[in-house]
């Protein structure tokens, strides 16, 4: 939701009536279009990396999501090969 993906779906799900939480990494840019937006007015936002699986545990529980889209990726495919767990 910090990046520029996230940022514009996490907008127009909360446009269409969503009750949107994001889990992602600070803003790459600055300034981020999250900022621009200003949707941390708006969204549940959490920073975090999803490799660090007891703090992603206790988001989930927190949010318990009925829908989860999945925008975090490695972009160099060779290594999302060879390292999964850290993709």
């Amino acid at each position: 939701h910090t990046g520029f993906k996230g940022s514009w779906l996490a907008l127009m799900l909360h446009r269409l009536g969503a009750e949107v939480y994001g889990y992602a990494l600070e803003p790459p840019t600055e300034p981020a279009l999250f900022q621009l937006l200003q949707l941390e007015k708006d969204i549940h936002s959490e920073i975090g990396d999803i490799r660090d699986f007891p703090h992603l545990q206790r988001f989930f529980e927190t949010a318990r999501p009925e829908i989860v889209l999945h925008l975090a990726a490695q972009p160099i495919v060779r290594t999302s090969y060879l390292y999964p767990r850290e993709t």
